[in-house]
């Protein structure tokens, strides 16, 4: 699933592209016809990220969009491409540079337009998003302080935080050795605040680089020049590996219906 970085960087580039400008807006699949209709052709205020959700501001009318597991976007400059397959939502317009632009949304687990208040509702179930503001650390710790729940499974719900989601649960853990089976309430608040700050920079890091980088160079295979892709994390998907640090094989269960990722060692309960 996208996280949060990803989401922020579709919010600018789809303003970057749209936003002040007509917007002819299609269903090719039908499941998002009545809205597409609603939507077809007004002027596209600007697209904002909040955690996981994407909305795009029409004058009062907002596209509410939640990509979930399978959703993608795709986009491009000139006529778009014959529709093919479950294309639930196209969007076309006049380019910033006068050329024509488009983007196509698939299989995204919402997709819907809301009113403002009901946009408001959204936000009011979600926790801080480390992207949005610099100071979440104490309202969420909040909720994680007093919890039973293990801190692995807290750290991918969206009513504590907003926009982690498995990579940065995984990576985000063993920076600060904090075991993933732990209880929230036996995290203490100087370290999740520690844990906050961290998640404020690595998110910030995988909007301008495009990508999840959470390894400190000295513990990659080479330590200048553009980091591969097997050097960009310390645990994510490295299960049966040695750890970066320890050596000890990196260790993968399932948590709250994904694979979770640590090192018995370096993250002993």
């Amino acid at each position: 699933m996208p996280e949060g970085h990803t989401l922020y960087r579709l919010a600018r580039e789809q303003s970057e592209l749209f936003a002040g400008r007509p917007v002819h807006v299609t269903s090719p699949q039908g499941r998002f016809a009545a809205g597409a209709a609603l939507l077809d052709g007004r002027v596209l205020e600007e697209v904002t990220s909040y955690g996981k959700h994407l909305f795009a501001d029409f004058g009062g009318d907002v596209l509410h969009v939640h990509l979930g597991l399978y959703g993608t976007y795709s986009a491009g400059v000139g006529d778009p491409p014959p529709p093919r397959g479950a294309l639930r939502m196209r969007w076309v317009a006049d380019g910033p540079k006068g050329e024509g632009v488009w983007t196509d949304l698939r299989g995204a687990t919402a997709c819907d337009v809301l009113t403002q208040p009901e946009v408001d509702a959204i936000l009011d179930r979600l926790g801080p998003d480390p992207l949005r503001t610099r100071r979440g650390g104490p309202l969420s710790y909040a909720k994680v302080g007093r919890s039973r729940t293990a801190v692995g499974a807290l750290l991918m719900d969206q009513s504590v935080l907003a926009g982690v989601g498995n990579v940065y649960r995984a990576e985000i853990l063993f920076r600060h050795r904090i075991s993933p089976f732990r209880p929230g309430r036996d995290v203490g608040a100087e370290e999740w605040q520690s844990l906050w700050d961290d998640l404020v920079v690595l998110l910030r890091a995988g909007v301008r680089m495009g990508r999840i980088v959470t390894t400190h160079p000295a513990d990659r295979s080479r330590r200048s020049g553009a980091v591969r892709r097997e050097d960009a994390h310390y645990v994510y998907r490295r299960t049966g590996l040695p750890c970066r640090i320890c050596g000890t094989e990196v260790r993968t269960e399932e948590m709250v219906g994904r694979n979770l990722y640590w090192c018995p060692v370096c993250q002993a309960v």
